[in-house]
């Protein structure tokens, strides 16, 4: 088991988002957290993130990109700590070939190839996020955790940046907004609504109309 919480209330100093959550994460999961936009997804992946943060991958809504710096340095980025500092400076200045070489398949992977070497505040908002999810696939490790991973692509692109995911990392568990590519991809979904955990079920079998009703609630909630 990688990790366990058991009836913890969860959220920021603004005021408690999710009451007594449960939930348990084994290696080997594929797990999609769902519900609307402030049902908590972000509060409980934070709370997962917190607890396993030596372990984990991380895909941020919110990239995070260096925008002066090129597409390969904010890649680079995900194995900072793997060097000694003067490694890393003399990467910035110049990229070492064994260095460009680990990279470049991560980018041609996700339609990067001809932006390696672009400043990365130059690109479109979908072209930023899958450079966060390349940094992610160099950093590399066991389990990955994405907040919303394919929000600013195409359906195409989505695919193909989910496949590189589920193929990198034993243990995923993405926040997800599409509930379609949700139940195609995770083994286990995890339903949040009014502030709690209200669904958790292998995903076989399940259905879209399914879920439907983590969608219908009217209420307005808060992340």
């Amino acid at each position: 088991m990688l990790l366990q919480l058991v009836n913890q209330d969860l959220g920021y100093d603004r005021g408690l988002v999710l009451r007594d959550v449960s939930i348990s994460i084994h290696e080997g999961d594929r797990i999609a957290l769902v519900g609307e936009s402030g049902a908590g997804k972000s509060t409980l992946l934070s709370a997962i993130q917190a607890r396993l943060l030596e372990q984990a991958a991380l895909v941020p809504q919110n990239p995070g990109l260096v925008g002066s710096l090129s597409v390969f340095h904010n890649i680079y980025m995900g194995r900072l700590n793997q060097h000694p500092t003067w490694y890393n400076l003399l990467n910035l200045a110049w990229p070492r070939p064994k260095e460009v070489a680990s990279i470049r398949p991560l980018v041609e992977r996700l339609g990067l190839e001809e932006k390696l070497f672009e400043p990365a505040g130059e690109l479109s908002g979908g072209q930023q996020q899958r450079v966060g999810v390349c940094r992610a696939l160099h950093q590399g490790g066991a389990l990955v955790l994405g907040d919303e991973p394919v929000s600013a692509v195409d359906s195409h692109q989505a695919r193909t940046v989910l496949d590189a995911l589920h193929e990198h990392f034993e243990t995923v568990v993405l926040a997800m907004h599409d509930v379609e590519l949700a139940l195609s991809y995770a083994t286990r979904i995890i339903g949040l609504q009014h502030g709690g955990i209200v669904l958790d079920r292998p995903s076989a079998g399940l259905t879209v109309a399914d879920l439907d009703f983590l969608y219908k609630t009217g209420d307005e909630d808060h992340r």
